[in-house]
């Protein structure tokens, strides 16, 4: 419908349509009508309520669109999309559940226990219930069967420990042992080292803009009244911190040795892991730069004497 393509930010049916056939949705059993709601839909969780058609475009433009029409259409239950699924990326799941597993055999039996999920073989009220559902495109299907695979690993670590008694434990003589922690997926420490290194870069106030935006959740007109600018300067800031910042750890990437493909995918793989250390680092920064400030003030209000 064209109201549907205005609201998501395909303003003109010759987009829309060139989406649609960039997406190739229709040989995996979607119609344009259905692709589209799924770009407003994705629209709507990844934009502010406020945000321009030029902004929506740019965004809808930027998405993995061929593996959201993939993945969507493996949720609705297309067989041959379900087809294209496995053919693409079978291998890869005992891939990467093997990097998380370790152990062979149990990085088998983790990739195969994803895949009712992912088929959608619960129905709810109805409906399908397929993690591939959530897939939003911002980042490789890939990198999101890594993030889920990861999580599933971690989900069942914890239930096996639950059922694990008190009892048995002290058979076992470990119930005053030390709590064991939860398992996590390694990260490359490279990355880890390139994302502190960009950000050490950021001047406070660049780091104030973006900890203000993405971990406090701020409007843009909130943090434009602290700083006493202009909405939309504090949007422009934001655009080109995140690009520059991309930027400078992919070279950092690059400066430990990563190629370029590599270092792309490092970053769409380890997405919510480079997030969180993010959230660390800007946390830090900010909590410095409060309390440097809080000693200029106070050594300013004591004046000579």
């Amino acid at each position: 419908m064209a109201t549907r393509g205005v609201q998501s930010g395909v303003e003109s049916s010759a987009l829309e349509s060139e989406l649609f056939q960039k997406s190739r949705g229709a040989e995996f059993g979607l119609t344009a009508g259905e692709f589209n709601a799924i770009l407003l839909e994705v629209c709507k969780k990844g934009l502010p309520a406020d945000a321009q058609s030029g902004e929506k475009q740019a965004f809808v433009s930027s998405l993995k669109l061929e593996e959201l029409a993939l993945a969507r259409a493996c949720a609705a239950g297309h067989e041959r999309a379900w087809e294209v699924f496995l053919t693409r990326f079978r291998e890869k799941l005992y891939d990467i559940a093997g990097y998380i597993a370790k152990e062979s055999s149990a990085a088998r039996e983790l990739a195969d226990s994803l895949y009712a999920d992912l088929y959608g073989t619960t129905v709810r009220d109805g409906q399908r219930v397929s993690k591939l559902a959530s897939y939003t495109g911002r980042g490789s299907l890939e990198g999101w069967l890594r993030t889920v695979l990861t999580q599933e690993y971690v989900n069942r670590y914890r239930r096996q420990r639950r059922l694990v008694s008190l009892d048995e434990e002290s058979e076992e003589g470990v119930q005053f042992a030390a709590a064991e922690s939860t398992p996590q997926a390694a990260v490359d420490p490279r990355l880890e080292a390139a994302t502190d290194e960009a950000i050490a870069e950021l001047s406070p106030e660049d780091r104030f803009v973006l900890a203000s935006y993405y971990l406090d959740s701020r409007t843009l007109a909130e943090i434009a009244r602290t700083l006493h600018v202009h909405e939309s300067t504090i949007s422009r800031k934001l655009d080109k911190f995140t690009k520059s910042l991309r930027k400078r750890i992919l070279a950092g990437l690059g400066r430990r040795g990563m190629s370029r493909q590599q270092a792309q995918e490092a970053l769409e793989v380890d997405v919510r892991d480079l997030q969180l250390n993010l959230r660390s680092r800007l946390l830090q920064e900010n909590a410095q730069s409060a309390f440097s400030k809080k000693k200029a003030e106070a050594r300013a209000g004591e004046g000579p004497g």
